[in-house]
């Protein structure tokens, strides 16, 4: 879990050389306040950025994810909209 870590394939270069080397099976980022959910198949992990949850931002949606993890397993993974970012 990282903050700035971008995305497949456009990873953070900080961030790139880790994940090559010893890849997570999840791995959390955030900063772009964009919601993604996707899966990189090249190091087979599961990439999540959760959007943004706060008001502040210049997301139109405040979002989460929320998932299961059960051993090495990640399932049930579900993006919950908080609503409007403004009041």
């Amino acid at each position: 879990m990282t903050h700035i870590g971008g995305y497949p394939p456009k990873y953070n270069p900080a961030v790139k050389p880790k994940l090559v080397a010893d890849p997570p099976r999840l791995f959390i980022c955030g900063h772009s306040h964009i919601l993604k959910v996707m899966y990189d198949d090249k190091i087979k992990c599961l990439h999540i950025n959760p959007g943004a949850a706060g008001r502040q931002g210049w997301h139109t949606i405040r979002t989460l994810v929320r998932l299961t993890i059960d051993g090495t397993n990640m399932k049930d993974c579900e993006v919950i909209e908080l609503g409007p970012r403004a009041s």
